[in-house]
């Protein structure tokens, strides 16, 4: 079992060479970012970003978001430097999501390396806005039926995205990608494939409640919100049916970890609830999957 207060299923890198390859690489095109988060973009080295990982006694597993769309040596490079991190900092590290293009023969071959060599838990991080497009298109079967092998999680992003908001054209991203039909609809043709819908799913959160209360093989990790601003009938169910449904996601460096819990002990939840929330789901599905 952890000693962690916190394991986090979804931040992103503090380090400027973990945002290589973003839409936010440069200072020009971290305006937009900034104006959404009210974060300046201030990078910390990979040992400063581990200590402050312990100082918050979180565990995490970090995405990189944008790397499906580099070449296959940037791609691998990117691989492994996140894997040196996990390998020295083996207690804050939990692992890595792995985005990648599954319409490239290389970037199939990376995953398939990256499930297979990758140390802490290694999963599929899917976005909607690739070449393959939506979940359930065909273009992902390969990479899905690949996960299913490994028993390893695919994330699939639903609900607002942050990338693209507040500018013209949101980066040429459409929301109808992000609903969680798409959730829905490989969680049933994939039985034995563990499927995490990533962030708040407004505004369909009916639905993907609906969703997670029907597939036993679909968890919900709410990063890049604050709880005080859940939709109402998320903040009911998460004490509910949903209590064992959730796993804690943050989005640091753009959310805070401490900031994020003080947030969650304001919205009054019993103690056995946030423990299930900050802890102890994710230790429930780690364990399910063989990394506990």
């Amino acid at each position: 079992m952890s000693t962690s207060r916190l394991i986090d299923f979804h931040s992103h890198w503090g380090t400027e060479r973990g945002w290589r390859g973003s839409p936010y690489a440069t200072a020009a095109d971290r305006e937009a970012l900034r104006g959404y988060f009210k974060w300046d973009m201030q990078f910390v080295s990979e040992d400063a970003q581990a200590a402050r990982f312990r100082r918050d006694e979180v565990q995490v597993m970090l995405d990189f978001a944008f790397t499906y769309t580099m070449d296959i040596g940037e791609v691998r490079e990117q691989h492994d430097y996140a894997f040196d991190y996990a390998g020295k900092h083996p207690d804050v590290g939990l692992g890595n999501w792995i985005g990648i293009d599954p319409t490239q023969p290389a970037h199939v071959r990376e995953l398939d390396r990256c499930l297979r060599e990758g140390p802490g838990l290694v999963g599929l991080t899917v976005h909607s806005f690739t070449p393959a497009g939506t979940p359930d298109d065909k273009g992902w079967e390969a990479c899905l039926n690949m996960c299913i092998d490994a028993n390893r999680p695919v994330l699939v992003h639903v609900g607002m995205s942050a990338t693209g908001a507040g500018t013209r054209g949101g980066m040429g991203i459409t929301l109808e990608g992000c609903h969680p039909r798409y959730v829905d609809r490989i969680a049933a043709r994939y039985p034995d494939l563990n499927v995490i819908a990533a962030r708040v799913a407004w505004p369909w959160q009916s639905e993907m409640i609906a969703i997670a209360l029907h597939k036993a093989n679909v968890w919900m990790e709410l990063h890049g919100w604050s709880p005080r601003y859940f939709p109402e009938e998320l903040k009911r169910e998460i004490g509910k049916r949903l209590r064992k449904r959730v796993l804690f996601g943050a989005d640091y460096p753009m959310l805070g970890h401490d900031h994020l819990v003080a947030q969650w002990r304001e919205q009054g939840y019993a103690e056995d609830v946030l423990h299930d929330v900050f802890h102890g789901n994710a230790e429930s599905f780690l364990a399910s999957i063989g990394v506990r």
